[in-house]
């Protein structure tokens, strides 16, 4: 809840400079500001939509992105005045995020998804058939505060939480040291004595998508073939994702920008705030039938030490079916493992983890060891 006599938050003591529009350290050639004009509120890109940029594939690209959080109607769809509430003064507060605020970006809070996405952007030559592969390099707040928010009707407990009336908005900040990035909550903002929750800052993108075939725009909630609102905590630099290209040159987007995240996301969101990101946009030709494999045209993730495969549905117990099954062609794929023998390796050394059940489609995702296959030889 806010706590009206909140003190002003010290940014210069939380080590995270306020990042707004084409100010600080911008590490690509091609930058794509969160303006009106590059944002969709609530929905995801569709092939009728026209691309903000245009680049070639194996382009590294740097993109603003916006959280919802203080935009949204009912916060007042003025992040100036709702972050004043906490704290932090209007000069802290995003300009990008006031104009879409302000602007006519269209917005239908009962209809639309919350969420703001930056794009599309345009890979040049990327057909339905290819994977889009993008890496993500660099991950940087833009301020140190956000949000969590809880809603009646959404969460893992709907009806029973939040117990409150209206919605509850949980006031975080973000603070950068010499032993790493921390995420902080009063325990009673009203009294300070009581001390802070912390935890540790994993910044990542929940949305990352290609545009679907025609002109209807999809709901930015569920995710699906598309990518979208994945929200796998795993997902932060150094981490490529995968996308199965739905149209012409793919038209890739960003958002739902979070400095940390548990698995499964109960509440409804999870640490909310903008960050800038840098990602490498790549195109492999055909793969979207190479890989995975058996068909399987769906999203999943690697890192340098994990695969990760991704499982959807709106039945929490068919996106674990989902998961493993594109665990097993992976195996299959990437090591020429036998799946019989891979769901034995899998049930002994691989971890599942449920990665949201707050978007309607719910999601499991999978990690799987890249070193324990160091001496697998490929069949010949």
């Amino acid at each position: 809840m806010p706590a009206t006599d909140s003190p002003v938050l010290d940014v210069a003591a939380t080590g995270f400079p306020i990042l707004q529009p084409g100010h600080g350290a911008i590490a690509s050639t091609t930058y794509v500001p969160a303006t009106p004009g590059n944002t969709l509120w609530g929905r995801l890109p569709c092939e009728a939509d026209a691309p903000c940029a245009v680049v070639q594939p194996g382009s590294v690209v740097t993109v603003d992105t916006l959280s919802h959080e203080g935009v949204l109607e009912d916060q007042g769809r003025d992040p100036r005045e709702f972050f004043a509430r906490y704290g932090v003064s209007g000069a802290h507060v995003l300009d990008d995020a006031q104009q879409v605020a302000d602007s006519g970006v269209p917005h239908d809070f009962d209809d639309d998804g919350p969420h703001l996405v930056t794009g599309p952007i345009a890979v040049a030559g990327a057909r339905p058939g290819d994977l889009l592969a993008v890496t993500v390099l660099g991950l940087t707040p833009r301020v140190p505060y956000g949000m969590v928010s809880a809603r009646h009707g959404f969460g893992a407990l709907p009806g029973e939480m939040p117990s409150l009336p209206g919605p509850v908005f949980t006031f975080a900040t973000a603070q950068a040291g010499r032993r790493g990035a921390w995420g902080r909550m009063a325990v009673d903002p009203a009294d300070a004595s009581r001390g802070s929750l912390r935890f540790p800052l994993r910044p990542f993108l929940g949305v990352m998508g290609v545009a679907v075939p025609g002109n209807e725009r999809p709901h930015s909630v569920p995710p699906g073939r598309h990518g979208g609102n994945i929200d796998v905590s795993l997902l932060g630099e150094g981490t490529t994702l995968f996308l199965p290209v739905q149209v012409d040159d793919a038209l890739v987007y960003f958002g739902d920008p979070h400095f940390a995240q548990g698995d499964g996301e109960i509440a409804l969101t999870a640490f909310e705030a903008s960050l800038r990101a840098t990602v490498k946009l790549e195109v492999v030709p055909g793969g979207a039938a190479l890989r995975p494999g058996h068909g399987r045209v769906a999203p999943f993730a690697e890192t340098d030490d994990y695969l990760v495969p991704i499982g959807l549905d709106e039945d929490l117990d068919e996106a674990m079916r989902d998961c493993v099954r594109c665990a097993l062609d992976l195996l299959a794929t990437d090591y020429g493992v036998d799946r019989h023998l891979a769901m034995a390796y899998l049930s002994a050394a691989g971890d599942f983890a449920v990665s949201q059940v707050v978007d309607g489609v719910k999601g499991v995702h999978g990690k799987i060891r890249k070193s324990d296959f160091l001496e697998v030889r490929r069949p010949r």
